[in-house]
């Protein structure tokens, strides 16, 4: 905290003879100052380096004059709109496709399989050691490797000084910034700090297994990507709300919604935290404990984490669960089945059809 402080002297009046003097002195012609070389003086009028900060996000940039228009709202609206339904329907497809090349490739893999049964096999070879690996992980596991890989490739970037001005403009939310729609997907796979990385990515790891089973694959990368985009919506309405325009960056919205799905579901089920494993809860009174931290830190201002992006999230992942997955996911088989007739053409018209 800054202290300020006053000092007023006081003392016996001035007489005549200082005030001469000081009217003198006034009418003296003042020194000429030597002149500072340019080089030094734009040295002097150019602010230096911000000094290290650690915190989970980066030191922001200067402020921005006006307060944006709440008009700039409608285009994220539209952008986290559109790229759900392209997601959703993407996974669609993407699980269509997954279904065709599985029917299609398993009797390859059956003789894949009889080949390294008598191939002799080599010891110590590190691939072998690599594939076991894999083979060992679950589908969740190895569905949610790639956005670990991701996420860690982005916090490399924050790394390179020369990166920051990009990092800054597109890896980071805030509704004032000139980027605004593609700052909505990428600031998900963003982290300035390494805890915040790894703790987010180690919640993610944990409930891989139970949302995959849950979803599957394609509708989990789907969900996962719609919640980055939609929380920081939320958090793009709130900034414009309280006025208080800060850059945020993190995965936290989109596993708030893995987390909730979870929680929805399996409200029963017992969770620990990794530091005190001795204490467990159930999985429902964490999600309403979470819910409650959040929408208190959101009320009271608190800006340590971005609150209304994880209330984003939770909100998303408890809708989706519940009402999302039948109004959405169960009704995608219009868009398969036009995908197939089409594919079916372009097979036709390239002549490579076999003939019944």
């Amino acid at each position: 905290m800054a202290w300020r402080c006053w000092a007023r002297a006081w003392g016996p009046r001035p007489h005549r003879l200082t005030v001469l003097l000081e009217q003198r002195q006034g009418f003296r012609r003042a020194r000429p100052r030597p002149e500072e070389p340019p080089a030094a003086a734009a040295a002097e009028a150019r602010p230096g380096p911000p000094p290290p900060r650690r915190s989970l996000c980066p030191p922001p940039p200067p402020p921005r004059a006006g307060r944006p228009s709440p008009r700039r709202l409608l285009k994220p609206l539209l952008f986290a709109v559109g790229f759900t339904g392209s997601a959703f329907g993407s996974a669609a497809i993407w699980q269509y496709e997954s279904l065709k090349s599985r029917v299609q490739t398993y009797f390859e893999e059956a003789r894949a399989d009889w080949l390294d049964k008598i191939r002799p096999q080599k010891r110590g070879d590190f691939r072998k050691q690599v594939n076991s690996w894999w083979n060992n992980l679950t589908e969740g596991q190895r569905t949610v490797t790639g956005i670990i890989a991701a996420n860690v490739f982005v916090f490399c970037l924050w790394r390179l000084p020369g990166m920051r001005r990009i990092m800054f403009t597109y890896f980071t939310s805030d509704p004032s910034s000139r980027a605004l729609c593609s700052p909505m997907l990428l600031s998900t796979f963003s982290h300035f700090s390494l805890f915040h990385m790894a703790a987010n990515m180690y919640v993610l790891w944990s409930f891989s297994s139970s949302i995959v089973s849950l979803l599957g694959c394609e509708q989990f990368i789907a969900v996962y990507l719609s919640a980055g985009v939609i929380s920081t919506f939320v958090s793009y309405v709130a900034k414009m709300a309280t006025g208080r325009f800060e850059p945020s960056l993190g995965a936290s919205g989109a596993i708030m919604t893995v987390l909730a799905a979870v929680c929805t579901k399996m409200p029963e089920a017992k969770l620990a935290i990794i530091f005190l494993p001795m204490f467990t809860f159930t999985a429902g009174s964490a999600l309403k404990a979470i819910i409650a931290f959040d929408t208190a830190g959101l009320a009271l201002g608190w800006r340590l984490f971005d609150h209304a992006a994880h209330l984003g999230g939770a909100l998303f992942g408890m809708w989706y669960v519940t009402y999302g997955h039948e109004l959405i996911w169960k009704n995608r088989e219009p868009l398969v089945k036009a995908w197939h007739e089409m594919r079916t053409k372009n097979t036709g018209k390239g002549g490579g059809g076999r003939s019944n």
